[in-house]
């Protein structure tokens, strides 16, 4: 971790409009660099915010973004769990290039589900643009959790980009198998976010940073690996 700059506010709208705009921003940048920008976003409830305001944007030329989740539960594509159909009801309207990390043929193993994500991923350019992450109050972060697959989502040779994994304890909110972006594939990331709301989670998050590579918990072992500048939004009220 070269550069980490925090970024405070008082409220998840305040920290969604910045947030946003620093998105959009380097959605640009990409566009004018390389002709188009690879983005990975994380579900959960603390983006909603962002994506609404990002998707507002009418300077951007969708058309040239491609989007995948950071990682997604194994479910159909339609199910409300999923983080496919989060992004997709954003972003597909305004023509992005949607990519799921889910093969339906594969729900029910997460090694063969984790196989083919990485596989449809091989297609797409690297590294991404901006990888964009959040973390749960035990510190995981996509679908990095603590347990038997971590190191191999931490650790795994490099070229593989998806892993399938299977969290133990399954979390209780979505007890379900996942497949996730690699550490090595998020870490590769031309600029890393983060966006984290509340004082636990803040807590979590500044241990981890201390931690480094020794981190008990997942976002502090990925992100001991990042080269590139992190950036922080950090919103008091969660």
């Amino acid at each position: 971790m070269d550069e980490i700059e925090w970024w405070e506010f008082d409220s998840p709208r305040e920290m969604a409009a910045q947030a946003a705009g620093d998105i959009g921003f380097v959605i640009e940048s990409a566009i004018e660099a390389h002709g188009g920008a690879r983005l990975a976003l994380p579900g959960g409830s603390t983006p909603d915010l962002i994506y609404g305001e990002l998707a507002k944007s009418k300077a951007i030329d969708w058309s040239k973004v491609t989007v995948m989740p950071t990682d997604d539960r194994l479910v159909p594509l339609g199910d409300a769990l999923s983080n496919y159909r989060k992004l997709e009801g954003y972003f597909a309207a305004k023509g992005t290039n949607l990519v799921s990390l889910v093969d339906e043929a594969a729900l029910g193993d997460s090694q063969e589900a984790g196989r083919l994500a990485d596989a449809r991923l091989s297609l797409i350019g690297w590294p991404l643009d901006l990888a964009c992450l959040g973390m749960g109050e035990d510190g995981h972060t996509a679908s990095i959790f603590p347990g038997p697959d971590l190191e191999r989502a931490v650790a795994g040779p490099r070229e593989r980009r998806a892993v399938g994994v299977r969290p133990q304890p399954m979390p209780e909110t979505a007890p379900v198998e996942r497949v996730t972006l690699t550490a090595a594939a998020l870490t590769s990331a031309r600029a890393v976010m983060i966006v984290v709301a509340g004082a636990a989670k803040r807590r979590m998050l500044e241990q981890a940073i201390r931690e480094g590579p020794l981190s008990s918990v997942p976002i502090g072992r990925v992100l001991s690996s990042i080269e590139a500048p992190i950036d922080i939004f950090w919103s008091a009220e969660a």
